[in-house]
């Protein structure tokens, strides 16, 4: 990949053994789906992994053909002379298994039964998803990543990663995430999901041959969208604006300008995502909390040898500064290297997302002063 513009292939690995679940259920001949950019060294020493959120994928940057519209979702940050620089480092992201983005998922084919999983695929944890992906990491031939980074969802994944695979990175990065999903992400989750459920085109997860469940998932995916903003964001962007109009229509339709937006925000999240992938994403990060099987949070970095950045946003009301203050708390408690900032942005827990210069530069300081002598 030589510029942000270049054509970037989805490749695909399957897996040749089971990928054991924490349900302690089994998902067999699972395909991980995944983008690289960049090249990697002689030595394999200069690898970043991204970890992807609820609605991402394995395209991270670029375009997929020479007619995408849509370069990836943090092409901003990744690619040549970007914050994460691909002449300098070899960029990796896969979607999770539970995905819908040519990741073994719900919508893929049961090998048992020839047919659709549906609600048949097995309930995943964020655990699932990073081991299933640390297979990814080790087909590559990369002994220890140089970082792992990610945001939101992408964030608890890269904290299960140093956890678990404790001397596997040497760089960590999280992004507006927690030691463990607050109540308040449980409770907008099951919003969602109900919304999924209770729409008659659902069928208990049996729709791929008919109509998909497109109102119920366009309804969570508003409400979610909410969360992912900030009350100013909306006020600056929105305030009380009418649609396309001067006066007040007096009906149920769309009045104002917030409305419709949120409205375009369902519909296009429809053409692009799965309604049983959402249920299984959003369970998965519901479960998510890293004192379960341990002894304690601060036990889960006990063996962690990564040097850390942890990230919040000062307007992130999903998961807000104090959640992140937490993880830095938890990390330092076990003597980790770790490094926090928060950044000042008005646009909520999607800030991270949004083109901006603040998180380019901290990233690429970090892991540049980082590398100073490590890649030549």
């Amino acid at each position: 990949m030589e510029n942000s513009k270049s054509i970037v292939k989805t490749k695909y690995m399957g897996l040749k053994e089971k990928v054991k679940l924490e349900s302690g259920k089994t998902l067999p001949n699972a395909t991980i789906a995944y983008e690289t950019y960049g090249k990697l060294n002689k030595k394999k020493t200069n690898a970043i992994y991204i970890f992807h959120a609820l609605s991402g994928d394995a395209h991270v940057a670029g375009s997929n053909s020479k007619n995408d519209k849509n370069p990836g979702w943090w092409d901003y940050l990744i690619g040549p002379g970007k914050g994460i620089c691909t002449r300098k480092y070899f960029v990796i992201c896969a979607n999770v298994i539970g995905g819908c983005k040519g990741s073994t998922g719900p919508g893929s084919i049961n090998p048992k039964t020839k047919k659709t999983y549906g609600l048949k695929f097995p309930i995943i944890t964020v655990k699932d998803m990073v081991n299933a992906q640390k297979k990814l990491i080790d087909f590559l031939g990369v002994k220890k990543l140089l970082a792992v980074i990610g945001g939101s969802l992408g964030g608890m994944q890269v904290l299960e990663f140093i956890s678990s695979y404790p001397n596997s990175s040497h760089l960590a990065i999280t992004i507006g995430a927690a030691l463990k999903q607050p109540s308040q992400g449980i409770a907008f989750h099951e919003v969602g999901r109900q919304a999924i459920m209770r729409d008659p085109n659902w069928k208990n997860g049996s729709y791929y041959n008919n109509a998909f469940p497109n109102h119920g998932l366009s309804v969570a995916r508003m409400l979610s969208h909410i969360t992912y903003m900030s009350e100013k964001s909306l006020q600056n962007k929105f305030g009380r604006n009418l649609q396309d109009k001067k006066s007040l229509d007096y009906h149920f339709g769309i009045e104002f300008q917030v409305e419709s937006y949120l409205n375009y925000q369902g519909l296009s999240f429809i053409k692009r995502f799965d309604a049983n992938s959402y249920l299984l994403i959003t369970r998965a990060m519901d479960y998510f909390d890293l004192s379960r099987g341990r002894k304690s949070v601060d036990g889960a970095f006990k063996k962690t040898k990564s040097k850390c950045l942890v990230i919040s946003m000062s307007s992130d009301w999903l998961y807000p500064t104090k959640d992140s203050l937490e993880i830095v708390s938890a990390l330092r408690a076990n003597n980790i290297d770790t490094s926090f900032i928060e950044i000042d942005m008005p646009y909520g827990h999607d800030s991270f997302l949004i083109k901006n210069n603040k998180f380019p530069n901290a990233i690429r300081g970090f892991i540049d002063n980082y590398c100073k002598e490590e890649i030549k």
